[in-house]
């Protein structure tokens, strides 16, 4: 299979999460655009759009309905939605293959905290592909010795971290000549970076990775630590004071780091008073720059522009 093949096959995986009408829409997209296409997007009142690299492509037809996006959230949570409740808290819903639907509607909420929908007005279906050797010409920056330096990865939503992050522990956990792999403790708390079922990982992690999913990030890396003796604990999203302290304790117990965060550049995150801390944690730093779908990667470390 032809790397172009496998992108297809995940776009019409995600097809799969459609009702039966719109599934026929998403498939009228040429053969290129179903390689390229990040995201389907259903707005109520409007025409499916899919998302590619240089924008959002209107695929016609009918206006999605209310109904289209309660079939699709059916269709999610495997016709369960009772049993996905704790993830509709947080607006999403993490589907078999990697695959996620993230939601936006009216909210009802108990005590200021958000409890579920009540009602659906948009949906996006972000499409999940594995992009090998992207980070080939990262590596050899990263390593201290047979160590991997703590290294975060910032860029903006949607310019692809999380397919850099997941690259990454693929290749550090995979023996290769001259570079033994490590023991990776992955962090997965949304289902996307291994898109983990009974028979294993789904999307290639490396063969020396350990997964929690569905586990909130902290308390994920805790775990790991207790249990599985970890060279690299890796995680996606640093987000909140806890889960700063909890990379801040991996370091502390001598375990490497591979974690990402959104902003533009490492400026913009030291901007913000959560990541101020960042330098004393992280060694290195790759900015992900995301221009009409072609990525750049820019590595620091110690200061430096590599």
């Amino acid at each position: 299979m032809t790397a172009v093949d496998s992108m297809v096959e995940r776009f019409d995986g995600a097809v799969l999460l459609l009702p039966h009408k719109l599934r026929e829409r998403a498939r009228t997209l040429t053969r290129s655009d179903r390689a390229r296409a990040e995201e389907l997007r259903l707005r109520v009142g409007r025409p499916m759009v899919a998302l590619l690299p240089e924008g959002e492509l209107s695929l016609g037809g009918d206006a999605v309905t209310a109904r289209d996006l309660e079939l699709t959230v059916e269709l999610a949570t495997g016709a369960s939605v009772h049993s996905n409740s704790q993830w509709l808290k947080n607006g999403f819903i993490p589907c078999r293959g990697g695959y996620r639907v993230g939601l936006c509607g009216s909210v009802f909420t108990s005590g200021g905290e958000v409890m579920g929908f009540g009602s659906f007005s948009s949906a996006s279906i972000r499409v999940a592909r594995e992009h090998r050797n992207i980070a080939d010409a990262l590596l050899p920056g990263l390593y201290n010795g047979d160590g991997l330096s703590s290294t975060l990865i910032i860029a903006p939503p949607g310019a692809g971290k999380t397919t850099l992050l997941r690259e990454l522990v693929r290749r550090v956990s995979s023996p290769s000549p001259g570079r033994p792999g490590l023991r990776v403790g992955l962090c997965d708390e949304r289902g996307e970076l291994a898109a983990l079922e009974g028979s294993g990982p789904q999307l290639d992690v490396g063969v020396m990775t350990d997964v929690l999913d569905g586990c909130p990030k902290a308390q994920a890396a805790l775990m790991l630590l207790r249990t599985m003796n970890p060279q690299v604990i890796a995680m996606d999203e640093i987000t909140s004071p806890e889960d700063i302290s909890a990379v801040e304790r991996a370091r502390n117990c001598g375990v490497s780091l591979l974690a990402t965060a959104h902003a533009r550049d490492l400026s913009d995150l030291m901007s913000r008073p959560l990541y101020r801390d960042m330098p004393h944690i992280f060694d290195s730093f790759i900015t992900v720059e995301n221009l009409r779908g072609r990525r750049s990667f820019t590595l620091q470390k110690g200061g430096v522009e590599l």
